[in-house]
């Protein structure tokens, strides 16, 4: 991301500020990292990253459509190039059901030239759950960001 002259920032639900930790922990963070909130009550994502309600009521506050909304939301808090949220299930307790088992974690991220969503699941403590969605998270971005630097490379 250095080299791309790429900034980030989070939206943290699940996660609750672990991503953007482990991001700063990288060489060169100061030039990536913008920032990020933690957003683990609902009316967090509602109040301050202006998820609508129905979305909350209708998907529930960890769910694929709400983890959309607040990427879209956090654009208006924080100036980066790449805004992620994620959300999710790392212990009972929420909204999980036999669809949406305890692990199951939502990532959204948005580029200027790309955007993707992922669900996954994971098996562990809530520790384990929470590592195995950065470095998902993370394979998932160089990923894009290798597939976006080939589609605009001059010599295609």
């Amino acid at each position: 991301m250095v080299e791309k002259e790429l900034t980030i920032a989070f939206a943290e639900s699940a996660t609750v500020g672990r991503m953007a930790a482990e991001f700063g922990l990288t060489d060169d963070a100061g030039k990536i990292l913008k920032g990020g909130i933690v957003c683990y009550d609902a009316c967090i994502k509602k109040d301050l990253l202006e998820v609508d309600d129905a979305l909350v009521e209708q998907y529930t506050p960890e769910s694929a459509e709400v983890t959309k909304a607040a990427a879209e939301g956090l654009k208006h808090l924080i100036p980066a190039d790449i805004y992620v949220a994620v959300t999710g299930l790392t212990c009972p307790g929420g909204s999980e059901t036999k669809e949406k088992p305890v692990g199951t974690m939502f990532i959204h991220c948005i580029g200027k030239d790309f955007e993707f969503g992922d669900r996954s699941e994971f098996t562990g403590s809530k520790e384990v759950i929470i590592m195995k969605c950065i470095e998902n998270f993370a394979a998932l971005l160089i990923d894009q960001l290798n597939t976006v630097s080939i589609a605009l490379s001059p010599e295609q």
